[in-house]
């Protein structure tokens, strides 16, 4: 069973919670950092994108911008804008969305879990990506930004946040983008720890980079600590569980560079070889195993034979990997979505509008607005051990860094 424990976190203020708590550091580029943070010295993109402080122009992974990360992150803590908790505790942490709520239980899970498949992952990891995050996390000496984790729902556990979420919480403010935080402290940990000691398997829904970062930066610090005991606090990255039921995964739609030398005409003849192909004035997908596709300024809805999907098979039943085999591949040629620049990725948030304006700029040829993946199947390709086609899940709404830290010593 996966361990947690509570934690002395490093926190906000009542009064300047909202202006710390960022975005985090991989939902936006350097000029959109800087455009959130303008005015704003306490935002937490200054730690977790602190090349918002550089030279544009200064290489992202260039010695000072670790250096000013930490910088930031001890200049927070000496002027009173953080603060560490005198006690250890857990959290919740509730986010509303649309409507939608979903609450998360704020803790530190092991990184022999991780290791050891107790935290099971759905994606292969970027080495520059890794290297970049596992040398933020060492620097700092801190986990900035916490791990987004899901686990099939345990009673006990809901009853505990159920009955939490009724008292007075120390954080409440809603976002500009319209998204209510809300943070309660739990001081007593020991009926969470139990209950979540009770979960099989803890399954990383999003933050994979972060997660493998904070297993490096474990290793790392008991390699080069001789007196090591397995006590410490490195050896314990931030995380915060959410359960299954709550959680909301967008789609992640595609976008396709140019019609791999063929006609709009021609490439409808090969989309309608894989399935049926009609004209709709809804460009989003009604079910899985359809796809809305955006072609010469019209779309299109492909639904492909339910009969031709192998729904045992925890990797080719999913949608993502059926556009891929059947069309992304064979009809426009691209061979590798994880290095092909022929072909991007956008996160469902952001609505099949930004689909068509990106097509409709002639900048991209072809859209593909795509079904969401559902937790159960991520679940599914996390126990068969399977790694996901690349990008198949959004989560929203995003976690918010800043609000809690995690200290490693």
């Amino acid at each position: 069973m996966p361990r947690v424990k509570a934690f002395r976190a490093v926190r906000p203020t009542v009064e300047n919670a909202a202006q710390v708590a960022s975005v985090p550091y991989d939902v936006v580029n350097r000029d959109e950092a800087a455009a959130l943070a303008e005015g704003n010295e306490q935002s937490f993109l200054h730690v977790v994108r602190p090349d918002i402080d550089l030279p544009a122009d200064t290489n992202p992974y260039a010695d000072e911008i670790y250096a000013k990360a930490a910088e930031n992150l001890n200049r927070f803590m000496s002027d009173g804008v953080l603060k560490q908790d005198d006690s250890e505790s857990i959290f919740l942490y509730r986010q509303i969305m649309d409507g939608k709520s979903q609450v998360g239980v704020v803790c530190c899970c092991h990184v022999d879990d991780y290791e050891n498949n107790l935290i099971l992952k759905h994606e292969f990891t970027r080495p520059a990506k890794e290297d970049d995050r596992t040398r933020h996390v060492t620097t700092l000496k801190a986990h900035a930004g916490p791990v987004f984790l899901t686990y099939r729902d345990n009673a006990k556990v809901n009853d505990l946040v159920a009955s939490a979420i009724g008292s007075d919480p120390v954080y409440d403010f809603t976002a500009a983008d319209g998204v209510q935080h809300t943070v309660w402290k739990i001081d007593d940990a020991s009926e969470y720890v139990a209950g979540l000691t009770d979960v099989p398997a803890f399954y990383v829904a999003d933050g994979h980079h972060r997660a493998a970062s904070a297993w490096r930066a474990g290793k790392a610090r008991r390699e080069a600590n001789a007196n090591h005991t397995g006590e410490e606090e490195y050896n314990w990255f931030l995380t915060v569980l959410f359960p299954a039921s709550e959680l909301n995964i967008l789609a992640y739609n595609r976008i396709i560079k140019d019609l791999n030398g063929m006609t709009a005409e021609e490439i409808r003849g090969r989309l309608a070889e894989v399935g049926t192909l009609e004209p709709t004035d809804d460009p989003v997908p009604p079910s899985s195993g359809s796809f809305c596709v955006y072609l010469d300024g019209s779309w299109s809805r492909l639904t492909v034979p339910a009969d031709s999907i192998d729904q045992d098979d925890a990797i080719n039943c999913l949608d993502v990997a059926i556009l891929e085999q059947r069309v992304i591949k064979p009809i426009f040629g691209i061979d590798d979505v994880r290095t092909d620049p022929r072909i991007d990725f956008v996160g469902g948030i952001r609505g099949t509008k930004e689909l068509e304006k990106r097509v409709d700029s002639g900048d991209w040829a072809c859209a593909v607005s795509m079904y969401p993946t559902s937790i159960s199947e991520l679940m599914a390709v996390s126990d068969a051990g399977e790694v996901m086609p690349p990008k198949s899940t959004w989560f929203e709404p995003k976690l918010r860094s800043g609000l809690l830290t995690h200290l490693l010593d």
